[in-house]
């Protein structure tokens, strides 16, 4: 309760960052001498505390009180771990000062940095009336305008950290030295400190590394499938393999480091492939991974179902072939009637089975064509009498017609 303090090499404190780490500051000591004492903040811990009586706590508060009081210097009650405070301890405070020549009270928490410069701009005014009454607001809607302003300042500052880091190996010390200037950064710093700046500037480091690996990663997984069609387009050469010996068989190929590259430490998301100038190829440890699973899986049911395809083009080429229904000319719309109940059908495109279908045709129809040439051989009898390019009367047609008129070679191209 002295109004007078020696100051003889203290040191002076600007922000949290020095706590611990003076040497990285520059050193701003008291001025020397003696220093006259204008108010005094009496701080009261409102918190539960081991062992400790909060009636006998203010009775010494209220001793230390009236020490002060006889000084006739100013002074305001401070409660301090408000974050942590008890509430029947907070009121018992509120009734001493009122009943001290109604204290002013200013409910604090230095750790959440709660109305600490109230506390002193409370002071400030009782010491100087000049400045205007300061407005004491209560703990809990204080700490409602501290987390918002934290928020927004928050919010400002990460905008500023996406503006200027765009690459994963950027470093602390060069950024911060950029934001230094800029309100965003300084107001962040002023409630936050320097050290949860770094924090956010580190999360949003790694959330643009996770970002690249996971591009690579989709890349790797996109390329995955062709290099399978390269290396084991054969599905009798994989279909009963185990996944260890499918990776052996897939090491053993002549283009295999075309297509992977085996890494010496793993996985390689952690490794530094993912910065790798070389990194088109897929490092092999992928395919441990459930996504490269599931395409190897995806790349044998490809096969399999290749497989049942060409089996049903086949099975649908023999039925053509051996059924007495399709005949030359017929349109496909009818001969599909003739098919749909066979075991082939709806296992491929109606593109696939018109194709098909098409260049049956066109067999039968050249087929036709060469029977019916020899049939007008055989019966070259017929027209001896005509002369060349000339036209056969409706007698000859007659004739013509009766000849040949129940010859299968004749009826087939006649419905074409």
């Amino acid at each position: 309760a002295a109004t007078k303090l020696a100051s003889a090499e203290k040191l002076m404190y600007f922000c949290t960052d020095q706590l611990g780490l003076e040497q990285d500051f520059e050193q701003k000591q008291m001025p020397d001498g003696k220093l006259p004492v204008d108010g005094f903040l009496l701080c009261v811990d409102v918190s539960r505390g081991m062992n400790r009586n909060f009636d006998e706590q203010l009775k010494f508060v209220s001793n230390l009180y009236n020490q002060l009081a006889k000084t006739k210097k100013p002074v305001v009650v401070v409660l301090t771990k408000c974050d942590e405070g008890v509430e029947r301890y907070i009121r018992d405070a509120h009734a001493f000062a009122l009943g001290k020549k109604n204290l002013q009270v200013v409910e604090t928490s230095a750790r959440s940095n709660v109305n600490v410069e109230l506390a002193f701009s409370t002071l400030v005014q009782l010491v100087d009336k000049s400045r205007g009454k300061a407005k004491i607001i209560p703990y809990f809607e204080a700490l409602k305008q501290q987390s918002q302003q934290i928020a927004a300042a928050k919010d400002k500052y990460e905008w500023l950290v996406s503006r200027i880091v765009k690459s994963h190996h950027e470093v602390w010390a060069n950024v911060s030295r950029k934001m230094q200037p800029a309100p965003e950064y300084q107001d962040y710093v002023y409630l936050e400190g320097t050290l949860k700046a770094k924090k956010l500037f580190l999360q949003h480091v790694q959330r643009l590394k996770q970002e690249h690996i996971e591009r690579r990663r989709k890349l790797y997984l996109a390329k995955l499938p062709q290099a399978l069609d390269a290396l084991v387009p054969d599905l009798d050469e994989i279909d009963h393999l185990s996944r260890a010996k499918a990776e052996k068989l897939l090491e053993a190929k002549p283009d295999f480091l075309k297509w992977f590259v085996v890494l010496e430490e793993t996985p390689w998301d952690a490794t530094s492939h993912v910065d790798a100038a070389d990194s088109e190829r897929i490092p092999f440890d992928l395919l441990e991974t459930p996504a490269a699973e599931q395409l190897y899986e995806a790349h044998l049911e490809k096969l399999r179902d290749e497989r049942k395809r060409a089996e049903m083009r086949r099975a649908f080429r023999e039925n053509l072939e051996s059924s007495p229904f399709v005949t030359p000319g017929k349109p496909w719309e009818e001969a599909r009637s003739f098919i749909m109940n066979e075991d082939f059908y709806l296992w491929l495109e109606e593109s696939v089975y018109m194709d098909i279908y098409g260049k049956h045709q066109k067999q039968l129809i050249d087929k036709a064509k060469e029977d019916f040439q020899e049939l007008l051989l055989e019966y070259s009898e017929l027209f001896y009498e005509l002369e060349l390019d000339a036209k056969p009367s409706k007698e000859k047609m007659g004739v013509i017609q009766e000849v040949l008129g129940e010859e299968q070679r004749f009826k087939a191209l006649q419905k074409l």
